[in-house]
């Protein structure tokens, strides 16, 4: 990362498009995908709607959006160079949502 008198700026955290990390930790089946969801609204980051696909996420960022039926609230751990395995992907971020992995409310 490049600071602002044009040198290397050893604090600065890397980023990665926010089309590309939900691509590459399988959130969605395509780039194309993810782009387009992003672009119509559908999703937080950091509680402010975001419409760009191409803003830059770093770890410690919050996602909320729209999938399967429920909403996922996801916080970034890392971010990745490809799309790799799915244990790979899920390594790459924590699943904020309290009611995971519980039993229905009847």
């Amino acid at each position: 990362m490049v600071g602002s008198s044009g040198k290397p700026d050893p604090f600065a955290q890397p980023k990665l498009r926010l089309d590309k990390w939900l691509y590459y930790t399988r959130f969605f089946k395509s780039r194309d995908l993810a782009a387009e969801m992003v672009e119509k609204g559908r999703l937080r980051l950091n509680a402010q709607r975001c419409k760009k696909p191409g803003h830059g996420v770093t770890p410690g960022n919050v996602l909320i959006f729209a999938q399967g039926g429920r909403v996922r609230t996801i916080r970034i751990l890392g971010l990745a160079a490809r799309r790799g395995p799915a244990d790979e992907a899920q390594s790459l971020y924590v699943d904020l949502d309290p009611m995971k992995g519980s039993a229905p409310l009847e």
